[in-house]
């Protein structure tokens, strides 16, 4: 078994049309992904059957007997008092600084600074768009998305086209399927004329023109 019990892993199995029907109906009516919603209802029979642990116990053995109740770690000491006498105050937790951008890498975040960007739009299914914010959304959710795609492989805050300081890019917003540049999966990346990006079964083609 994986170490790490949030990793996922591509599988294929059989399922009865009906229930996969009502699995469909449910990803639209929650605006939810339909691997989000089997992941969850797997792991509701499992620990309902005793294969996975509740808060307080610890995993079966593979016997299907507990092991036992996990220790529990110790409170941690109360923060020794000043010399006066008085607890010290607790520190305010400074609010994060948006990351600076880089091509092809992690961090990318807007600015709030539209610069001197050109038009941008986006083509998709037959349909012009134009790019007029600093941040463009797309994805499964119909009222969190600029570009809603209704398909439940689609996360429902998938990607998002970023405005700053004159250029654009195209940034993976933790998506489960990802996006895709000439076949190699990306996090982000400066779009360039007539770059074309897939998401899952979707292109979206970009021009300034």
């Amino acid at each position: 078994m994986s170490a790490d019990p949030n990793r996922k892993t591509l599988r294929h199995f059989y399922c009865r049309d009906a229930l996969w029907h009502s699995f469909e109906r449910m990803s639209e009516d929650l605006d939810r992904g339909i691997d989000e919603l089997v992941n969850e209802a797997m792991h509701v029979f499992a620990r309902e059957k005793g294969y996975l642990p509740t808060e307080n116990e610890a995993p079966r053995a593979s016997g299907g007997k507990a092991t036992g109740s996990a220790p529990r770690r110790p409170p941690p000491p109360p923060p020794a008092p000043s010399r006066s006498g008085a607890a010290p105050a607790l520190r305010a937790q400074a609010p994060e600084l948006p990351q600076p951008v880089r091509s092809g890498g992690g961090g990318l975040q807007p600015t709030g600074e539209a610069g001197t960007a050109p038009p941008l739009y986006l083509l998709f299914q037959n349909q012009k768009y134009l790019i007029d914010k600093e941040q463009f959304i797309i994805g499964r959710g119909s009222k969190s998305s600029d570009l809603p795609i209704r398909d439940g492989n689609i996360s429902r805050k998938h990607a998002a086209v970023i405005r700053r300081n004159g250029s654009y890019y195209i940034k993976d917003l933790g998506s489960t399927n990802g996006i895709d540049y000439n076949g190699v999966r990306i996090d982000n990346k400066r779009i360039d004329e007539g770059d074309v990006y897939s998401i899952c079964d979707y292109e979206l083609r970009f021009t300034f023109r």
